[in-house]
């Protein structure tokens, strides 16, 4: 049987980065529709790339405003919260926020990483089912640090990919690609405290279940999962 136009469909090589001093080289690719980026130091890792219109996002989505996340940020009382997210990561939570009612500004300073982002964004602005939730989100290429001034957010959330040593797995194959990417860990003790420091209603740090306080700082709320807990810090 020939091959479909989709099985002779091979990726095509948008932007090249690397070697990096660590001997890292990424690759990002376009691929049926979408932007991925492959690690080609670690060529048994498939690409990863950023997805707001899986099954397990709609499913995420119609577990309500009173998931653990939701509850951390605020939403659960009041929907239309302008929320910070610092550390989109590749934009999951930030999005299932938005998709929950919030106004979501997500900042990435890594351009391969917000090239991904952006990808995933503008697929959803697209698509009927998630057009209204895309068009409360934002992207940014930039440093969150510098935005956090910019207004007095209703909650500022953290998902630091470096230091969590509660960790009890190795991390996810794309968590170890963007940790590759980003070639060192941010400083999160210093977000954390220009967040606090910035009048937010709340911040909130996503951490694994068993990992010490970010900067030893103890919260003034915790949501606890089963892997996963948000340390809520508020503003009186």
């Amino acid at each position: 049987m020939p091959a479909s136009s989709a099985d002779r469909e091979q990726p095509v090589v948008i932007e090249t980065l690397g070697p990096t001093a660590q001997g890292f080289s990424f690759a990002l690719e376009k691929y049926q529709g979408r932007l991925q980026l492959r690690a080609l130091h670690r060529p048994d890792y498939g690409p990863i790339y950023a997805d707001w219109l899986s099954r397990e996002m709609r499913d995420r989505t119609l577990a309500g405003r009173n998931q653990l996340l939701a509850r951390a940020i605020g939403l659960k009382k009041k929907q239309n919260l302008e929320v910070l997210d610092c550390t989109g990561g590749l934009g999951r939570d930030g999005f299932i926020l938005a998709a929950l009612g919030a106004e979501v500004l997500m900042t990435e300073r890594q351009p391969f990483i917000f090239e991904l982002l952006h990808d995933a964004h503008q697929r959803a602005l697209t698509s009927a089912s998630s057009m209204a939730s895309a068009q409360r989100l934002e992207v940014r290429l930039c440093d969150a640090i510098d935005v956090i001034h910019l207004r007095r957010w209703d909650a500022i959330y953290l998902d630091p990919m470096f230091g969590n040593k509660g960790r009890t797995a190795l991390p996810q194959k794309e968590m170890q690609v963007l940790q590759d990417l980003a070639e060192g860990p941010e400083d999160a003790a210093h977000l954390l405290q220009t967040s606090i420091s910035s009048g937010a209603s709340r911040v909130v740090v996503k951490r694994s279940l068993t990992a010490q306080y970010l900067n030893g700082l103890k919260p003034t709320l915790e949501f606890r999962g089963t892997k996963t807990r948000f340390d809520v810090y508020l503003n009186t």
